[in-house]
């Protein structure tokens, strides 16, 4: 019979059609990845992928098993976690997968915290952007998200933490006049987003809903510090979240900052499967980083 290695081995191919970077996901040698492939593919009786000296396919069966494969994985890692949390939900590994755009700003600061309160747990960061994130929640890759909303999280627990505001960066000799709110911003210059697949790109131009309508499209940033560096330079403004900035992401850069009462906040929260053994420690983990801000009503 194929073993739970076997599947993990065929879901890592799966992701990356290329052996190299599925061994090393895995942790393995190729040779040694090659053979567990190979071995599940006589076992099973099929060939699940199509191999050229090019490139790497999965057949029409391949597909169908990898997708039972990813759904045993999640629930092989359910049961190993539902016997740890009844001994001690509170000790172990918690993969904690986070989006950049918090992460950086809100995790230094809380992690002291967090291993005074969970001295047992080991905590593992994995940062991506949110549609993969919760791809990996669901494939049963990471535990647990800090993310913001909105974004569609379907069945997925939510335990909301605090609501994080914006400021507006203009660049130096010309700031925004303070008060004006959406106006400044629709007045001020070319407004500068993150690319696309960023959350905050969306919740940005969600926070003056239909008012925004100067977005440059021929830039986007891969990041708040890229953002930054643009709008000090004079080449547009951009809108940074409060996380970010009192976390001193602006400290270096030479931008104006405008505070905005009136925009639409985005909402941080953490995110894990329903039903997780673990629920109570995420619940606890949240008091640990919402600490004395505000929890959305």
């Amino acid at each position: 019979m194929f073993t739970l290695r076997q599947l993990r081995f065929l879901i890592a191919l799966a992701d990356e059609l290329n052996f190299s970077r599925a061994a090393e996901i895995c942790f393995v040698t190729q040779p040694t990845l090659s053979a567990g492939i190979q071995e599940l593919e006589a076992q099973l009786g099929v060939t699940l992928f199509e191999r050229t000296r090019r490139s790497v396919m999965l057949t029409e069966v391949g597909s169908q098993i990898v997708a039972r494969a990813r759904r045993l994985l999640v629930d092989a890692e359910d049961i190993r976690v539902l016997a740890q949390a009844h001994s001690n939900p509170f000790e172990g590994d918690l993969r904690l997968g986070v989006i950049p755009t918090i992460g950086p700003y809100l995790i230094p600061q809380t992690l002291p915290d967090i291993r005074k309160t969970f001295p047992k747990l080991r905590l593992f960061l994995r940062e991506e952007l949110t549609e993969s994130l919760i791809d990996g929640l669901h494939s049963g890759r990471l535990d647990l998200l800090l993310i913001a909303l909105p974004f569609e999280t379907g069945s997925l627990s939510i335990e909301p933490l605090f609501e994080d505001g914006y400021q507006l960066a203009t660049p130096p000799g010309s700031p925004a006049t303070p008060g004006k709110g959406s106006e400044t911003l629709l007045t001020s210059g070319h407004l500068m987003l993150l690319e696309k697949g960023h959350c905050l790109q969306r919740h940005a131009l969600e926070a003056y809903p239909g008012k925004i309508s100067n977005q440059q499209d021929d830039f986007a940033a891969t990041s708040l510090p890229t953002l930054i560096a643009m709008v000090s330079e004079g080449l547009g403004i951009t809108l940074l979240p409060n996380l970010a900035v009192e976390a001193g992401v602006a400290a270096k850069g030479q931008v104006h900052l405008t505070d905005l009462p009136d925009a639409c906040p985005r909402q941080i929260v953490l995110a894990w499967r329903s039903g997780s053994a673990r629920a109570e420690v995420f619940q606890r983990l949240g008091e640990v980083l919402r600490g004395d801000r505000p929890r959305p009503e």
